[in-house]
Formats: C-alpha cells, structure tokens, sequence
C-alpha cells in the first residue's frame, strides 16, 4: 500500500537546480538556433539587374540538444549538465524572375554530373566482361 504523504514530497533542491539548469540550457539554444531559422535564411536577399532579379534558396539545418545528471545515491554527491547545438546551409538553387515568370534553376553538385556516368560506363564494361567470359566457359 502506498503512504499518501509520499506523493507529497517535495523535489530535493539540488535535483530541482540541475533539472531547472537544463531546461534553462534547452530553452536558451532553441532561442538562439530558432531566432536564425527564418526565411531569410533559406532565401537570400533578391539581387536584381535590369529587369531580372534573382533569389538565392538555400536548405538549412539545425540541431540542438542537452543533458544534465546527478548521482542518486545518498552517500555519493555529483552533479552534471551539458549542451550544444549547430547549424548548417546548403546552397540548392536560385529564383529568377524576368518578366513576371519566376523559375527555379538548381544547383547541381558537379561531382555528381561526372561520378554517376562514370559509375554507369564501368558497371556496362564490367557487365559485358563478365557475360563473355561466361559465354567463353560454357562453350569449353
């Protein structure tokens, strides 16, 4: 049976610390990483030339986390924390608008434009290979 004044007995202090240190911690960085999400930083500034202007699009990233600890045993004393957090940006295209049209124009990665046939070009030549030499065995 449980005794009803367990229910009602208050956090230790030291535990209330580290847990109100930590949520302080979690709450700081996600101000800090949520103020630089904004669409500002997935699209640029418009630059503009002539009759054409130009946007910049970007893919961002962030990431946060934190921790905190303290030794539950009555004989020990210890105590912990800990956070960090990061961001990343991408550049994946641009907007142009001319003439009240807006496209979309992509920034491909130029490996990708020279790995992928050359990928496709060695697996045909390794295919073909390996198909004579089958047919050269099966003949024997």
């Amino acid at each position: 049976m449980t005794n009803p004044d367990d229910d009602m007995k208050p956090a230790r202090p030291a535990e209330s610390a580290v847990a109100r240190v930590t949520a302080d911690l979690l709450e700081h960085l996600s101000d800090k990483l949520g103020a630089r999400a904004s669409v500002r930083a997935v699209y640029g500034e418009p630059v503009t030339d002539g009759d054409v202007t130009v946007i910049p699009v970007a893919e961002i990233a962030f990431g946060f986390g934190g921790g905190a600890g303290r030794d539950t045993t009555e004989a020990k004393t210890g105590e912990g924390g800990g956070g960090g957090g990061g961001a990343a940006a991408r550049p994946r295209g641009f907007i142009v608008i001319k003439d009240g049209t807006a496209a979309y124009k992509p920034v491909r990665d130029p490996w990708v434009s020279i790995v992928v046939p050359l990928a496709a070009f060695a697996a045909g030549m390794a295919t073909s290979r390996l198909a004579l030499r089958w047919a050269k065995r099966d003949r024997l």
